[in-house]
Protein backbone atom coordinates (compact mmCIF):
# COMPACT_ATOMS: atom_id res chain seq x y z
CA UNK A 1 0.00 0.00 0.00
CA UNK A 2 3.06 2.49 0.64
CA UNK A 3 4.95 1.86 -2.59
CA UNK A 4 1.29 2.36 -4.36
CA UNK A 5 1.04 6.13 -2.23
CA UNK A 6 4.97 6.59 -3.33
CA UNK A 7 4.62 6.02 -6.58
CA UNK A 8 1.13 8.14 -6.85
CA UNK A 9 2.75 11.21 -5.01
CA UNK A 10 5.86 10.65 -7.51
CA UNK A 11 3.15 10.79 -10.70
CA UNK A 12 1.53 14.04 -9.13
CA UNK A 13 5.16 16.01 -8.91
CA UNK A 14 5.93 14.85 -12.25
CA UNK A 15 2.62 15.93 -13.57
CA UNK A 16 2.81 19.16 -11.48
CA UNK A 17 6.37 19.82 -12.88
CA UNK A 18 4.79 19.38 -16.70
CA UNK A 19 2.22 21.63 -16.56
CA UNK A 20 4.30 24.38 -14.78
CA UNK A 21 6.39 23.49 -17.92
CA UNK A 22 3.22 24.48 -20.20
CA UNK A 23 2.15 27.05 -18.62
CA UNK A 24 5.33 28.91 -18.40
CA UNK A 25 5.88 28.45 -22.22
CA UNK A 26 8.76 25.80 -21.94
CA UNK A 27 9.03 22.48 -24.36
CA UNK A 28 9.91 20.06 -21.36
CA UNK A 29 9.88 19.83 -17.55
CA UNK A 30 13.33 19.12 -17.57
CA UNK A 31 14.29 23.12 -18.11
CA UNK A 32 13.33 23.40 -14.50
CA UNK A 33 16.43 21.15 -13.74
CA UNK A 34 18.52 23.94 -15.67
CA UNK A 35 16.76 26.96 -14.25
CA UNK A 36 17.30 25.38 -10.31
CA UNK A 37 21.02 24.53 -11.62
CA UNK A 38 21.39 27.98 -12.66
CA UNK A 39 19.87 29.06 -9.44
CA UNK A 40 22.63 27.15 -7.27
CA UNK A 41 25.42 27.57 -9.15
CA UNK A 42 25.43 30.68 -11.76
CA UNK A 43 26.85 28.42 -14.63
CA UNK A 44 25.52 31.01 -17.79
CA UNK A 45 25.90 34.66 -17.88
CA UNK A 46 25.39 37.40 -20.28
CA UNK A 47 27.08 37.49 -23.45
CA UNK A 48 28.05 32.90 -23.13
CA UNK A 49 28.75 30.64 -26.01
CA UNK A 50 26.68 27.62 -24.90
CA UNK A 51 26.89 24.23 -26.30
CA UNK A 52 23.14 21.87 -25.85
CA UNK A 53 23.95 18.58 -26.47
CA UNK A 54 21.30 16.48 -26.43
CA UNK A 55 18.90 19.20 -27.00
CA UNK A 56 15.67 18.28 -28.49
CA UNK A 57 13.23 18.88 -27.31
CA UNK A 58 15.13 22.50 -26.28
CA UNK A 59 13.63 22.96 -23.09
CA UNK A 60 17.37 23.65 -22.17
CA UNK A 61 18.17 25.89 -24.72
CA UNK A 62 15.01 28.12 -24.11
CA UNK A 63 16.26 28.60 -20.26
CA UNK A 64 20.09 29.23 -21.76
CA UNK A 65 18.81 31.56 -24.12
CA UNK A 66 17.25 33.76 -21.06
CA UNK A 67 20.23 33.66 -19.11
CA UNK A 68 22.30 34.83 -21.92
CA UNK A 69 20.43 37.25 -23.64
CA UNK A 70 20.93 38.57 -27.15
CA UNK A 71 24.61 38.86 -27.10
CA UNK A 72 24.75 35.05 -26.38
CA UNK A 73 24.78 31.95 -28.66
CA UNK A 74 23.61 28.77 -28.16
CA UNK A 75 24.30 25.59 -30.40
CA UNK A 76 22.80 22.29 -29.75
CA UNK A 77 22.39 19.06 -31.37
CA UNK A 78 20.41 15.72 -30.74
CA UNK A 79 19.22 12.94 -32.85
CA UNK A 80 16.29 14.18 -32.92
CA UNK A 81 15.19 17.22 -35.33
CA UNK A 82 14.23 20.25 -32.92
CA UNK A 83 12.15 23.20 -33.66
CA UNK A 84 13.63 26.03 -33.86
CA UNK A 85 14.58 28.90 -31.70
CA UNK A 86 16.00 32.49 -32.20
CA UNK A 87 19.45 32.68 -30.85
CA UNK A 88 20.29 28.89 -31.58
CA UNK A 89 21.74 26.61 -34.09
CA UNK A 90 20.33 23.23 -33.65
CA UNK A 91 22.42 20.25 -36.02
CA UNK A 92 20.38 16.97 -36.20
CA UNK A 93 22.68 13.76 -36.05
CA UNK A 94 24.42 11.47 -33.56
CA UNK A 95 27.90 13.84 -31.69
CA UNK A 96 29.80 10.80 -31.61
CA UNK A 97 30.01 11.14 -35.70
CA UNK A 98 33.03 13.13 -37.41
CA UNK A 99 30.56 14.59 -39.78
CA UNK A 100 28.46 16.55 -37.17
CA UNK A 101 31.37 17.31 -35.19
CA UNK A 102 33.06 19.50 -37.93
CA UNK A 103 29.60 20.85 -38.37
CA UNK A 104 29.92 22.11 -34.81
CA UNK A 105 33.30 23.40 -35.07
CA UNK A 106 32.52 25.12 -38.34
CA UNK A 107 29.45 26.94 -36.29
CA UNK A 108 31.82 27.94 -33.36
CA UNK A 109 34.32 29.53 -35.91
CA UNK A 110 37.37 30.92 -33.65
CA UNK A 111 35.30 31.02 -30.76
CA UNK A 112 35.16 28.71 -27.59
CA UNK A 113 32.60 27.59 -25.31
CA UNK A 114 31.74 29.08 -22.20
CA UNK A 115 29.29 26.37 -20.95
CA UNK A 116 28.74 22.88 -22.11
CA UNK A 117 25.58 21.70 -21.16
CA UNK A 118 24.75 17.72 -21.57
CA UNK A 119 21.45 16.08 -20.85
CA UNK A 120 21.86 13.29 -22.96
CA UNK A 121 20.90 9.19 -22.16
CA UNK A 122 21.09 6.39 -24.16
CA UNK A 123 18.72 4.28 -25.16
CA UNK A 124 17.94 2.20 -22.64
CA UNK A 125 17.83 -1.59 -22.70
CA UNK A 126 16.09 -2.44 -20.04
CA UNK A 127 19.15 -4.12 -18.44
CA UNK A 128 20.72 -1.99 -15.52
CA UNK A 129 24.63 -2.98 -16.04
CA UNK A 130 25.07 -2.50 -19.77
CA UNK A 131 22.56 1.21 -19.77
CA UNK A 132 25.00 2.30 -16.85
CA UNK A 133 28.05 1.21 -18.65
CA UNK A 134 26.77 2.64 -21.72
CA UNK A 135 25.52 6.41 -20.24
CA UNK A 136 29.46 6.48 -18.59
CA UNK A 137 30.64 5.62 -21.72
CA UNK A 138 28.57 8.19 -23.70
CA UNK A 139 29.03 10.91 -21.34
CA UNK A 140 33.07 10.31 -21.29
CA UNK A 141 32.87 10.92 -25.14
CA UNK A 142 30.81 14.06 -24.58
CA UNK A 143 33.72 14.88 -22.36
CA UNK A 144 36.72 13.98 -24.97
CA UNK A 145 35.18 15.91 -27.82
CA UNK A 146 34.30 19.22 -26.32
CA UNK A 147 36.72 19.81 -23.48
CA UNK A 148 39.14 21.35 -26.45
CA UNK A 149 35.95 23.85 -27.66
CA UNK A 150 35.71 24.88 -24.01
CA UNK A 151 37.41 28.29 -23.16
CA UNK A 152 39.70 28.69 -19.42
CA UNK A 153 37.52 29.02 -16.90
CA UNK A 154 34.12 27.55 -17.89
CA UNK A 155 31.64 25.17 -17.27
CA UNK A 156 30.64 21.71 -18.01
CA UNK A 157 27.19 20.32 -16.51
CA UNK A 158 26.37 16.58 -17.38
CA UNK A 159 23.73 13.99 -15.94
CA UNK A 160 25.05 10.99 -14.34
CA UNK A 161 23.03 8.04 -13.24
CA UNK A 162 24.62 6.86 -9.51
CA UNK A 163 26.34 3.40 -10.40
CA UNK A 164 29.33 1.20 -10.50
CA UNK A 165 31.94 3.38 -12.50
CA UNK A 166 30.61 6.52 -11.95
CA UNK A 167 33.41 7.29 -8.82
CA UNK A 168 35.91 6.20 -11.17
CA UNK A 169 34.24 8.31 -14.10
CA UNK A 170 34.04 11.50 -11.75
CA UNK A 171 37.96 11.61 -10.56
CA UNK A 172 38.81 11.26 -14.25
CA UNK A 173 36.86 14.45 -14.56
CA UNK A 174 38.13 15.90 -12.08
CA UNK A 175 41.67 16.88 -13.38
CA UNK A 176 40.13 19.02 -15.88
CA UNK A 177 38.14 21.64 -13.39
CA UNK A 178 38.90 23.41 -10.11
CA UNK A 179 35.21 22.44 -8.94
CA UNK A 180 33.52 19.65 -9.42
CA UNK A 181 30.35 19.03 -7.60
CA UNK A 182 27.00 16.62 -7.43
CA UNK A 183 23.48 18.38 -7.25
CA UNK A 184 19.91 16.51 -7.65
CA UNK A 185 17.77 19.25 -9.03
CA UNK A 186 14.14 19.44 -6.95
CA UNK A 187 12.69 18.98 -10.42
CA UNK A 188 14.23 15.36 -11.01
CA UNK A 189 11.92 12.34 -10.21
CA UNK A 190 12.53 11.29 -6.50
CA UNK A 191 13.13 7.62 -7.55
CA UNK A 192 15.28 8.39 -10.19
CA UNK A 193 19.01 7.99 -9.67
CA UNK A 194 19.82 10.58 -12.08
CA UNK A 195 22.24 13.32 -10.91
CA UNK A 196 23.77 16.52 -12.71
CA UNK A 197 27.96 16.78 -12.30
CA UNK A 198 28.16 20.74 -12.05
CA UNK A 199 31.99 21.18 -13.27
CA UNK A 200 33.03 24.87 -12.98
CA UNK A 201 36.67 26.64 -13.78
CA UNK A 202 38.11 24.40 -17.05
CA UNK A 203 41.71 24.35 -16.45
CA UNK A 204 42.91 23.27 -19.98
CA UNK A 205 46.61 24.09 -19.06
CA UNK A 206 46.01 21.08 -16.21
CA UNK A 207 44.35 18.29 -18.86
CA UNK A 208 46.55 14.93 -18.69
CA UNK A 209 47.30 13.64 -22.50
CA UNK A 210 45.03 10.80 -22.34
CA UNK A 211 41.64 10.94 -22.90
CA UNK A 212 38.81 10.83 -20.45
CA UNK A 213 37.80 7.40 -21.97
CA UNK A 214 40.98 5.86 -22.41
CA UNK A 215 41.67 6.67 -18.59
CA UNK A 216 38.58 6.13 -17.68
CA UNK A 217 38.27 2.49 -19.22
CA UNK A 218 41.93 1.49 -17.81
CA UNK A 219 40.60 2.75 -14.07
CA UNK A 220 37.21 0.06 -14.82
CA UNK A 221 39.63 -2.81 -15.99
CA UNK A 222 41.92 -2.47 -13.00
CA UNK A 223 38.73 -2.27 -10.77
CA UNK A 224 36.28 -5.18 -12.62
CA UNK A 225 39.58 -7.28 -13.52
CA UNK A 226 42.06 -7.13 -10.64
CA UNK A 227 43.70 -10.08 -11.60
CA UNK A 228 45.11 -8.49 -14.94
CA UNK A 229 46.57 -5.40 -13.31
CA UNK A 230 49.70 -4.95 -15.10
CA UNK A 231 52.72 -6.08 -13.25
CA UNK A 232 55.55 -3.34 -12.66
CA UNK A 233 58.82 -4.30 -12.06
CA UNK A 234 60.91 -3.79 -9.05
CA UNK A 235 64.41 -2.04 -8.85
CA UNK A 236 67.00 -3.60 -6.65
CA UNK A 237 70.72 -2.30 -5.65
CA UNK A 238 71.62 -6.24 -5.53
CA UNK A 239 74.34 -7.23 -8.22
CA UNK A 240 75.49 -10.48 -9.71
CA UNK A 241 79.43 -10.98 -9.20
CA UNK A 242 81.07 -12.75 -11.31
CA UNK A 243 83.82 -15.65 -9.62
CA UNK A 244 87.42 -14.80 -10.03
CA UNK A 245 88.90 -17.55 -11.79
CA UNK A 246 92.46 -19.22 -10.38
Amino acid sequence: MIAVADHWVENHKRDSWRRQAKSSGYRARSAFKLKQIQERHTILRTGDVVFDVGCHPGGWSQVALEMIGSSGDVVGVDLQATQGLEGATFLTGDIRHEMIQHQIIELLGERKFNAILSDISPDITGNWDIDQSVALELVAMVFDFSLPHLGKGGCFVTKLFQGTGVDELISEIEKHFASVRRFSPDASRNSSSEVYLICKHHTPWKSPSKSISERFHNKMNALLNPEEEEIQPVKTSMRIRKKKSD
